[in-house]
């Protein structure tokens, strides 16, 4: 990757770690034995204390086999570094943390469910065991994946899974990749024309509009649809487990491994679903969880086929200019129509060919409306950031996907009513 998109990612990914810090795992804190060598050291000038070390932030994903089955979703992902000379990869660090979530859909009733796959350390086992899925005969499985790194590589059995992590021979698309992605939503939407799925409504918010959705203006940043609203545990002895209420029930009881940190993926769709909807009064598609009997998650699939439904026009699609669809930082219509199939948006076109000038005009007026038209109820509302409002937040985020997408209109954020 060349220098500027490098640069263009280790900023883009400290943005992002702020809602993993806040939400996950805190650092550790360990104290030398500098006492000890007090009386060693008397003749000579102490050495300062070596700066903490920087997470690795390009890791590896292990595909398993057959991921689309029951057994391959049910068999943890593995993680690791890129290149391990420049320090590990660890998922309880939640500067590092790649997370994995499926979506299945039963093609003869329309019905869809969630399974969020574990990832693991290499060499390390699970906490708990994954629960092995019950998948509906015939079913059509959808994998995405995020990362609260900066590039995040797929190997592994990807083929088995027709997964795409980015061009063919060329760079990843950085915090996104997808397994079978166009494949379960030419069958939802199909299920969908035949009657058989229901895309339940948007609503409307508190401010009279439509609630929000991952291709809104009021929503989106410098790189839309991307990351997933996968949850899971980590353990003080840095391993993992589902995020279900068996689980967290048998880890707080054992004594070995109690104080369990939920790890969440800073992410679009964790800002729509977990912040802008309870700040609007809005109610995220949520559908029963595969891992977790009796309970419903949301899901980045769910999000798009919403936002592919019910969007009104100006609709926010994936753009040239988009960070993750460049390739060696110049404009690729390849890379972003592959990115646009993983979350079932119209190819580069005449409706929707990309121009990174009107996508850049759109944040800037629509968004900005928007955003400032809802301050009376996100002023006082959480944000990811700890101790910021997320009308703060999501002003600071406009003007930082203003700057980073290169558009003449970068400024001051909205002020609001």
């Amino acid at each position: 990757m060349e220098q500027s998109s490098r640069r263009h990612h280790r900023a883009r990914g400290r943005g992002r770690r702020v809602l993993a810090l806040s939400l996950g795992l805190g650092g550790v804190l360990s104290a030398g034995v500098a006492v000890l060598g007090v009386s060693f050291a008397a003749t000579a000038p102490p050495t300062p204390p070596a700066p903490p070390a920087q997470p690795d932030p390009n890791c590896t994903l292990t595909v398993p086999a057959d991921p689309l089955t029951a057994q391959g979703l049910a068999t943890p992902y593995v993680l690791a570094a890129t290149d391990p000379a420049k320090g590990p990869c660890q998922e309880t660090n939640a500067n590092q943390s790649a997370f994995v979530q499926a979506t299945v859909l039963d093609p003869a009733t329309g019905a869809v469910s969630v399974y969020d796959p574990l990832v693991v350390d290499q060499g390390t086992p699970p906490a708990i065991a994954p629960v092995r899925p019950a998948l509906p005969q015939n079913a059509v499985v959808g994998i995405w994946f995020g990362f609260n790194g900066d590039v995040l590589s797929l190997n592994g059995r990807t083929g088995d899974g027709s997964c795409i992590g980015g061009a063919p021979g060329g760079q990843p698309f950085g915090q996104f990749a997808y397994c079978n992605a166009p494949a379960f939503f030419t069958a939802a939407n199909t299920a969908e024309q035949a009657g058989k799925l229901t895309v339940p409504p948007l609503g409307t918010g508190k401010d009279g509009q439509p609630c929000l959705t991952t291709r809104d203006f009021g929503l989106v940043d410098q790189d839309q649809s991307d990351n997933v609203t996968a949850e899971y545990l980590a353990t003080p002895q840095g391993r993992t487990a589902q995020k279900t209420k068996r689980n967290a029930a048998r880890l707080g009881r054992t004594r070995t491994m109690g104080n369990t940190t939920a790890l969440l993926n800073g992410s679009d769709n964790l800002l729509l679903d977990n912040f802008e909807d309870p700040a609007l009064g809005c109610t995220p598609w949520t559908a029963p969880d595969l891992a977790d009997p009796g309970s419903s998650v949301t899901a980045l699939a769910l999000n798009e086929l919403q936002a592919a439904k019910d969007q009104a026009a100006p609709v926010a699609v994936v753009p040239l200019n988009d960070p993750m669809v460049l390739e060696n930082g110049r404009q690729s219509r390849s890379k972003t129509n592959l990115y646009r199939a993983g979350v079932d948006q119209p190819q580069l076109g005449a409706g929707a060919n990309g121009d990174p000038r009107a996508y850049c005009a759109a944040i800037a007026t629509v968004g900005a409306r928007r955003i400032a038209l809802d301050r009376p109820f996100t002023a006082t509302a959480a944000s990811p950031q700890a101790g910021q409002s997320l009308f703060d937040f999501l002003s600071q985020r406009l003007a930082a996907s203003l700057t980073n997408l290169g558009c003449p209109q970068a400024g001051s954020p909205p002020k609001g009513q």
